[in-house]
């Protein structure tokens, strides 16, 4: 049997249906609706970079960049800095305490190692020039001053009671003029050369160019035996002279001397003409090398007259291994850079050193750094010097 709804019942029902798709439609659910998006507050007053703009920017910067490695490319390679090269630990011959040797050696080391890089020169007292000379020629030294006549000598093998040829040494420039001083006390008796026989003469240093400059005359005038000789530095002879222990000594050294100047404290001193017998003994034709100067009158306490003497040049040499940049750079600093007023100031004699000197007194072949910065300078190098 078929059940079926009374008529009220399929009206409550439509109306129900009725009511629910209206709340439906009107959103009648509990959640509130979505608010819809607020636009960018004030979008045109801020200046954001856009995504281009980077890109461009990165690309000139990397581009910049790229240029400026190419460009480093291109260039040539700086030059090495000097500096950063190994020091040169070097030793510069110089002479007996209170000669002019030892004084140029010092002053001519704080010069160069104040200049060039990595060079540390260390002035060294020695007995003088034929030392320096066999300290140079054997590398135990660098660089030392030598007298022309040593080093010409020296070269041959003709150096007293020594054979040995010194081809090691080369000349770097002229200083000075070693003059020769023969200086005596009055008590002594001495007034000329022909008066010396029988007395008391310290000749220098053993080895000095003092010592082998006297011995040369001494030997050649025929004195050498009838001398009572001494080997003594310039100041312990000037204390003997005055103490009464020799009537005599001989200086090669700058003028004026400091050694002269001091035995004037101690006794009346007399210098002697050496030059004349010299040239009437034939001494001059025999050693060429050597050359007139005068001791200037008024020099020394107690000799108010020019004394005729000679003189030898005083030479700046260097062993043959020294590099040529260290020879050259160091002339530059001595000859070019205010080098030569801090030379005077320390001795009278550096008046006779300057460019316009070039290389007057050397005889033998120049040291090849020397060549290049005296032709630099304009001096006409003879190829037998070269």
């Amino acid at each position: 049997m078929r059940h079926r709804f009374p008529r009220s019942h399929w009206f409550t029902l439509l109306i129900v249906l009725l009511v629910t798709a209206m709340l439906a439609a009107c959103g009648g659910g509990t959640q509130p609706a979505a608010a819809p998006p607020a636009p960018p507050a004030e979008a045109e007053d801020v200046t954001e970079p856009d995504a281009t703009d980077d890109a461009e920017a990165t690309d000139d910067a990397e581009a910049t960049d790229d240029a400026d490695v190419t460009d480093d490319a291109e260039e040539p390679a700086a030059p090495a800095d000097p500096a950063d090269g190994p020091m040169l630990y070097y030793a510069f011959g110089g002479g007996p305490v209170g000669g002019v040797f030892q004084v140029y050696a010092e002053a001519l080391s704080l010069i160069i190692n104040a200049a060039v890089p990595n060079v540390d020169l260390t002035a060294e007292g020695t007995g003088g020039s034929a030392e320096n000379l066999r300290s140079v020629n054997s590398g135990d030294r660098q660089f030392g001053i030598v007298y022309a006549g040593d080093v010409s000598l020296g070269a041959e093998g003709l150096l007293p009671e020594d054979a040995n040829q010194y081809t090691n040494v080369m000349p770097v420039a002229p200083l000075y003029g070693g003059v020769i001083h023969l200086v005596v006390s009055r008590a002594s008796g001495i007034e000329t050369v022909a008066d010396l026989p029988g007395k008391r003469i310290a000749l220098g240093n053993a080895g000095s160019g003092a010592a082998l400059s006297a011995e040369r005359y001494f030997n050649h005038m025929g004195l050498m035996d009838q001398v009572n000789v001494e080997y003594l530095g310039y100041s312990q002879a000037a204390a003997a002279m005055g103490d009464g222990q020799l009537d005599g000594f001989w200086i090669l050294a700058g003028f004026p001397n400091a050694s002269v100047t001091e035995a004037s404290t101690y006794t009346d001193i007399r210098l002697i003409d050496v030059y004349n017998p010299g040239v009437e003994g034939g001494f001059f034709e025999a050693y060429p090398f050597y050359s007139f100067r005068a001791l200037d009158g008024g020099a020394y306490p107690g000799n108010p007259e020019d004394v005729p003497s000679f003189q030898d040049t005083a030479l700046w040499v260097a062993h043959t291994d020294v590099p040529e940049d260290v020879v050259y750079n160091a002339l530059r600093a001595v000859f070019l850079d205010g080098g030569l007023d801090r030379m005077v100031a320390t001795h009278a004699s550096a008046q006779e050193m300057g460019l316009e000197v070039g290389i007057t007194g050397i005889a033998n072949q120049l040291h090849p750094g020397a060549v290049r910065f005296w032709e630099e300078q304009g001096v006409t190098i003879p190829d037998e010097l070269r």
